[in-house]
């Protein structure tokens, strides 16, 4: 059975409240990973995936649920309801809404400063995997972890170990290369994960390209360009979350990550809650360490790996390293070293929030 679940996105680029509550039902029954894929009906575009599938089922509304009975798209149920949903294909009866708002919030609660600086110090000199165990005791599936390379994807081998619920979602900027996009589905497949690929805002991003081309980047910096196909996304999806994960290293990039933490107060971000945790299990690992895990426990990784590519990000803006070069010295190679941060990590506002 393969089950799809359809959002809509309305004209302001939010999530709609029903669509909202649907997935936080699932989350905190732990039903979301049951999930196979999330498809958006955009309120502004007919003939995005959504809205055709809205169309050919007759569905007027959203949340609706789609279930393939052979997995070959031959034969599929549609569910407009989440609770006949879970009631029907996904084991029982739904909870009542009273248990499942006070489990919803056991598992999405905040952590006080406090709290935070503790962990921090009490796990700094521990294994990443203590360190994820940390925030899926605390967050289960309200605990995002941000996929796109290697790191990140050891991090997914780790909560799948762990064995509690997790989220796991991916920025699509649309200059990815095809290498990553084959990727990111083998690590659907090989963890049997829901991956939820967040895009840019399409009205946002076709006037951005109309007025400065699709190369602007080269000329006046990366900023802007991932201001639009990174950052929007990313406040997106957190907002939707109690805490993330990343896969950053303190030795990827002296110049930006030498004081990373591994558990932090996110100064960036906003959450589901307001105040947001960024937890970096990997800070203190160095590439060395992250590849021998990779390598003993047969976690894949992007082909690209293998061609000299070692820090991936959009095709424009990422080439292979020569010998004895640092490994972001392939990212935004014409820009200044201390200028090579996309703003998914950047301490302070947001950037493209004012």
């Amino acid at each position: 059975m393969a089950l799809t679940m359809v959002k809509k996105r309305l004209a302001n680029g939010e999530t709609c409240r029903k669509c909202a509550q649907a997935e936080e039902l699932l989350k905190s029954r732990g039903l979301w990973g049951r999930v196979d894929k999330i498809v958006w009906a955009d309120e502004a575009d007919p003939s995005s995936p959504g809205m055709q599938l809205a169309a050919r089922f007759g569905v007027d509304h959203a949340p609706f649920f789609v279930v393939d009975e052979e997995g070959t798209g031959s034969k599929a149920t549609v569910y407009d309801s989440v609770l006949k949903l879970i009631k029907e294909r996904l084991g029982g009866e739904p909870r009542s809404v009273i248990e499942t708002k006070r489990e919803a919030g056991d598992a999405q609660r905040d952590v006080g400063d406090d709290e935070i600086e503790a962990a921090s110090r009490d796990l700094a000199e521990r294994h990443p995997i203590e360190i994820l165990r940390w925030g899926l005791d605390r967050w289960q599936d309200s605990l995002g972890i941000a996929f796109s390379g290697a790191e990140d994807v050891v991090l997914v081998h780790m909560a799948r170990e762990i064995g509690r619920p997790f989220t796991t979602f991916c920025l699509d900027t649309g200059r990815l290369h095809p290498e990553t996009y084959r990727f990111i589905e083998i690590v659907r497949k090989r963890y049997d994960i829901a991956i939820s690929v967040m895009s840019p805002d399409s009205a946002a991003l076709e006037s951005f390209v109309r007025k400065k081309g699709l190369f602007s980047f080269y000329e006046d910096g990366h900023e802007e360009c991932c201001a639009l196909r990174k950052v929007e996304p990313l406040r997106r999806v957190l907002r939707t979350l109690s805490a993330w994960v990343t896969g950053q290293r303190r030795d990827q990039s002296p110049a930006t990550r030498a004081a990373l933490s591994p558990i932090e107060r996110d100064s960036t971000f906003s959450g589901a809650h307001g105040r947001l945790v960024k937890l970096n299990p990997l800070a203190r690992w160095t590439s060395a360490q992250t590849w021998k895990y990779i390598r003993e426990n047969d976690i894949p990784f992007n082909p690209l790996h293998e061609r000299g590519f070692v820090s991936i990000g959009c095709d424009p803006c990422t080439r292979a390293i020569l010998p004895g070069e640092h490994e972001r010295a392939g990212r935004w190679w014409w820009e200044e070293t201390t200028k090579r941060e996309c703003g998914l990590h950047v301490r302070g506002s947001a950037p493209g929030s004012s």
